[in-house]
């Protein structure tokens, strides 16, 4: 029998270590490390010193550079008027093509426009339940998805029933159950396919900065297909302008983080983990992703989610894993 505690010394060797000085426990989970980049890239804000370095560079790049072509055609000219007359009408033709992109770019933001000011006259007219202008807002819808197949049937429906409508929340519903059904249908698949992609080249490829360059292709790329599929075609400049918009409004809300509405997606991503890292943190990396997706469908969206559910993020991430892993 044993009287008192026994200390048992090993090796000889007495700690030092105290609560106060012991190594702090790192969190090895999955965090989304590449969305996190991504939306530190496509949000990160440019200085008035940086915008005016930029402005001024690329204002005096583009004088030297003209000033040289021209400096150079009528050297040519002088030299040699064929080749002069050829460089001529090369340039000539550059310069139409720059005007073709710049009118293309200014046509991609007078659609983001338009579909800006029909959800604003949406949420108007859900605020005051204001019939007339409901109706306003369906006709522009109408008008906006004109001679489109993939809702022509939505809108003879929408037509043969509009008339039966009595109230602003009952009509915007019903347009936004026949016309916009269809056409969530195709953003959705597309917001899977892009979680599918990110997570699966951040699970697979090893290297570095690959799964960074992947998310930001991908998240590039969803969103601007979704613009399309919602009536609100983007340029290069309107994709871009349209991304920070999505990303910024995310992180301002802190939701391009692990959420509680991600416990589902995270709690497979730690399963994952225990077999690789990079498993986990490719599915946090495509429910990530699928977040955007779903911000980027409630902003190009004419209409706000009220007679159909907003898509679930989990869902979304449980369909592309399913993909991923070939099951239906």
């Amino acid at each position: 029998m044993t009287r008192g505690p026994i200390l048992i010394d090993l090796e000889g060797e007495t700690s030092d270590v105290t609560p106060a000085t012991a190594p702090a426990v790192v969190d090895d989970a999955p965090q989304g490390a590449a969305m996190q980049s991504v939306a530190a890239i496509a949000t990160r804000r440019v200085s008035v010193l940086g915008r005016w370095f930029w402005t001024l560079a690329l204002t005096l790049t583009g004088f030297v550079v003209t000033l040289a072509a021209w400096d150079y055609v009528n050297a040519l000219i002088a030299r040699n008027p064929l080749l002069g007359l050829i460089v001529t009408v090369l340039v000539v033709l550059l310069c139409l093509v720059l005007l073709a992109v710049a009118i293309r770019e200014l046509a991609a933001f007078s659609r983001l426009r338009r579909i800006d000011k029909v959800q604003t006259a949406a949420a108007t007219a859900l605020a005051d339940a204001d019939l007339g202008q409901a109706r306003q807002v369906t006709d522009q819808i109408t008008r906006l998805y004109a001679g489109r197949d993939d809702t022509k049937w939505g809108r003879d429906r929408l037509a043969a029933q509009r008339g039966d409508m009595l109230d602003a929340d009952a009509l915007l519903g019903l347009t936004e159950t026949t016309v916009l059904e269809p056409l969530d249908a195709h953003a959705l698949k597309e917001v899977e396919a892009a979680a599918r992609q990110v997570a699966t080249v951040t699970a697979i490829v090893p290297l570095a900065l690959a799964d960074v360059f992947t998310a930001l292709t991908a998240n590039l790329r969803m969103i601007r297909r979704i613009a399309e599929i919602y009536g609100g075609r983007s340029g290069t400049l309107g994709s871009w302008r349209l991304t920070r918009s999505v990303l910024t409004h995310l992180v301002a809300t802190g939701a391009v983080a692990v959420g509680d509405d991600l416990i589902g997606s995270v709690a497979g991503g730690g399963v994952l983990s225990k077999v690789s890292r990079r498993f986990g943190e490719g599915v946090v990396n495509g429910a990530l992703t699928a977040r955007v997706g779903v911000a980027a469908i409630e902003v190009c969206r004419p209409l706000p989610f009220t007679a159909t559910k907003r898509p679930s993020v989990t869902a979304l991430v449980g369909r592309a894993m399913a993909g991923l892993f070939g099951r239906s």
